[in-house]
């Protein structure tokens, strides 16, 4: 066999790299589809009444693929988690960014928060299923990662503007954090239109029972 060229190791190398970007864009699109899928079929029904089967025939795709990227239903359940707390997250940081003043933007995106909880597909994927599928401190480790590492960030503000009286953070984040999470499950389970109404005008008075008093 002839040695080849350098033209044509280069040229080899080229296309090398464009089937991998190829292959690589597939994995990703065909995950994603993954993902989308089941994030529909378990907001609608629940986790226990879903099937990877399912899951696979709504994707296109074969139950090898499925397990090429998740090694089982639980794993695939742990990725639409992640994917609604990472957006209940930046929603909460979206809604505080429009406010100019640190109480503001604290307000604000607690108020967010409770306004995602009352999502029907947040509270399924991220409050009914989450703790029940993942376990607890797993659970609250992804919480930890999103909308409690910005809850703590906007306290941590306020601390520091005076709006606050200055104390640890970490303990106020967890109590305040605890308190939402617990209203957010109330909601999940209540059928009452007004209850997320009321829950926002109960947590607007805890917040500012929180605030420095005026000299």
């Amino acid at each position: 066999m002839a040695n080849e060229g350098p033209g044509e190791r280069v040229g080899k190398r080229v296309g090398e790299r464009v089937g991998e970007g190829v292959r690589a864009r597939r994995r990703a699109e065909t995950r994603s589809a993954l993902v989308r899928e089941a994030r529909a079929l378990f907001a609608a029904r629940g986790y226990g009444a879903v099937g990877l089967a399912e899951v696979v025939r709504a994707a296109g795709v074969t139950k090898g693929a499925l397990y090429h990227h998740f090694d089982s239903k639980a794993a695939l359940f742990r990725a639409v988690l992640e994917q609604v707390q990472r957006e209940v997250g930046e929603r909460v940081a979206e809604r505080a960014e429009e406010q100019s003043g640190v109480w503001g933007q604290l307000t604000a995106g607690c108020a967010a928060f409770l306004d995602a909880s009352a999502d029907p597909e947040v509270q399924r994927v991220m409050l009914v299923d989450g703790p029940a599928v993942l376990g607890w401190n797993e659970w609250r480790a992804l919480d930890e990662a999103t909308s409690a590492r910005h809850l703590s960030e906007a306290l941590a503000g306020a601390i520091e503007a005076g709006e606050i009286p200055r104390q640890p953070v970490a303990p106020l984040t967890r109590l305040l954090s605890g308190a939402m999470n617990e209203t957010a499950l109330w909601l999940a389970s209540s059928g009452r239109p007004e209850d997320l109404r009321d829950a926002r005008a109960a947590l607007a008075r805890l917040l500012e029972g929180l605030r420095s008093s005026e000299e």
